[in-house]
């Protein structure tokens, strides 16, 4: 990946908590240094309604868990070289997936009728609908890399983007641990 242009970074945040994305802005310095080889082109901290083409890296946080996961998480994969599982909602389901055991209309029903203290009703109008099992992204798209970790260490996330920016595998051993 090394060169003259930018490489273009984007990063998405499906079914998770954004912590993986705090671990993203937790490389500290690195930032500044990414700032001279990233262009940021699509995200949460970008003001960017599509996914754009030619992505060359994409990292991804959360679990799959609603039509809406599932239809961006195959946009990413399609438009982007070198995708990377990010954190443990990604790479396993982790904490999403502990309402896999519940039907998802008793689940909606639980929270949005039983558990409403005014106008009970389950939104619909805007909301994806949920998918019977919140799942790890690789079960529903190819991933290149995967960094575990809930959230992974900044320094993971550091050694993977600048090996790849430095045209290297990223070699993530002694680096991450779930959890």
């Amino acid at each position: 990946m090394s060169g003259q242009t930018k490489v273009k970074l984007a990063t998405a945040w499906l079914d998770g908590c954004s912590g993986c994305h705090m671990s993203l802005l937790d490389v500290d310095e690195l930032l500044v240094a990414l700032v001279e080889r990233v262009e940021l082109v699509y995200g949460p901290l970008v003001d960017t309604p599509e996914y754009p083409e030619a992505v060359d890296v994409a990292l991804v946080e959360g679990a799959v868990s609603s039509i809406g996961d599932q239809k961006l998480a195959q946009t990413i994969r399609s438009k982007t070289r070198i995708l990377i599982s990010l954190g443990d909602c990604a790479v396993t389901s982790n904490v999403p997936s502990m309402r896999n055991t519940i039907p998802v209309k008793k689940l909606l029903e639980r929270l949005y009728i039983e558990g409403a203290d005014a106008a009970p009703a389950i939104p619909t109008d805007g909301v994806p609908a949920l998918l019977r099992h919140a799942v790890p992204l690789a079960e529903v798209v190819k991933v290149d890399i995967h960094i575990p970790g809930c959230p992974p260490a900044p320094g993971a996330i550091a050694h993977v983007l600048t090996s790849l920016l430095d045209g290297k595998k990223p070699e993530l051993a002694g680096l991450v641990k779930f959890g």
